[in-house]
C-alpha cells in the first residue's frame, strides 16, 4: 500500500516544501510546474520514494489536459505495481500579478491570472474526481487559497477575486461529493504570509499599484514572514488527518501563532 501526492507549483516556495516533507514522510510525489526541482529527485532517492516531475504551463489549458492524461497513465501503472490507498491533489500554484488598479489591468494579463489561479485548479480537481470513478482511489483535494479571498485589497482585484472563487468552488464540489456518497474530500487552505518569491513581487509594487506595499515591506523587515516548511507541515497534518472536514476552509493562523 502507498499514498501519492500530486502537487502544482512544485519548483519552489510552498510547493517545494510540501513535496520535500511528503517524500520524507514516506509519501510518493508527482510534481507539476514549468521548471523542475532537482533537489526533490535527490531527496526521493535518499528516502526510497517515487518522484516524477511533469513540465507544464498552467496558463495553457490544452497543455494541462494532456499532462493530466499522462499523469493518470503513470498513476495507473503505480497502482498496479503497489496499491495506492489515497491520492492527495494539492493545487498550490498561483500568481499575484497583475497588481494594479482594475482599470489599468490589461485583458491578456487578467486572462492569464484567472487561468492559473482558478481555472487550472478547477480542471485538475474535476479530472481527478472523474478518474476516481474509474480506479476507485479516494482523492483528497487541497486548494491553496489566501486571506485575500475574504478581504478587499487595493490593487489586488484579480487576486482577491480568484482566491474567493476558489474557496466557493471548494465548498461546492465538496457538497457534491458528499451528496454523491463518495470518499473524496475537498478543502481550501489559507497559508498566511510566507517568505516566498510572491512576496518579493508584492514588495516591488509601487504605492500607486498597491496601497499596502509598505506594510508588506515591513513584514520582511520585521521577520514576520513564515518559513514555507512550517506552513507545509500544517497543511500535511490537516490532509493526512482522518477527520479532515470536507468543504472546510482551513486557516494556518488557527494552528500556529
Amino acid at each position: 500500500m502507498a499514498n501519492l501526492a500530486v502537487i502544482t507549483g512544485v519548483s519552489r516556495g510552498l510547493g517545494a516544501s510540501l513535496a520535500k516533507l511528503l517524500l520524507e514522510s514516506g509519501i510518493d510525489v508527482i510534481g507539476i510546474s514549468r521548471r523542475d526541482n532537482k533537489q526533490l529527485t535527490t531527496l526521493a532517492a535518499e528516502n526510497n520514494q517515487f518522484y516524477k516531475h511533469f513540465s507544464c504551463d498552467l496558463s495553457n489549458i490544452p497543455e494541462l489536459e494532456k499532462t493530466i492524461t499522462t499523469i493518470h497513465d503513470e498513476i495507473k501503472a503505480l497502482h498496479e505495481e503497489q496499491e495506492i490507498e489515497v491520492i492527495y491533489l494539492l493545487n498550490n500554484a498561483g500568481v499575484v500579478n497583475p497588481i494594479h488598479q482594475a482599470h489599468h489591468i490589461k485583458s491578456e494579463e487578467l486572462i492569464n491570472h484567472v487561468t492559473i489561479n482558478t481555472i487550472a485548479p478547477m480542471v485538475l480537481t474535476g479530472q481527478f474526481l472523474k478518474q476516481q470513478e474509474k480506479h476507485g482511489i479516494p482523492v483528497i483535494v487541497a486548494n491553496v487559497s489566501s486571506g485575500a479571498a475574504e478581504r478587499a485589497i487595493y490593487g489586488w482585484s484579480a487576486y482577491c477575486s480568484t482566491k474567493a472563487s476558489l474557496n466557493m468552488y471548494s465548498k461546492t464540489v465538496a457538497l457534491e461529493q458528499e451528496q454523491l456518497g463518495t470518499e473524496n474530500k475537498i478543502i481550501a487552505f489559507s497559508p498566511g504570509i510566507m517568505d516566498t518569491q510572491m512576496q518579493n513581487e508584492i514588495r516591488s509594487s509601487s504605492k500607486e499599484q498597491f496601497a499596502e506595499v509598505e506594510t508588506f515591506k515591513d513584514y520582511k523587515t520585521n521577520d514576520s514572514l513564515r518559513n514555507t516548511d512550517i506552513v507545509a507541515g500544517v497543511l500535511i497534518d490537516i490532509i493526512t488527518d482522518e477527520d479532515v472536514k470536507n468543504g472546510k476552509i482551513y486557516y494556518v493562523n488557527n494552528y500556529i501563532g
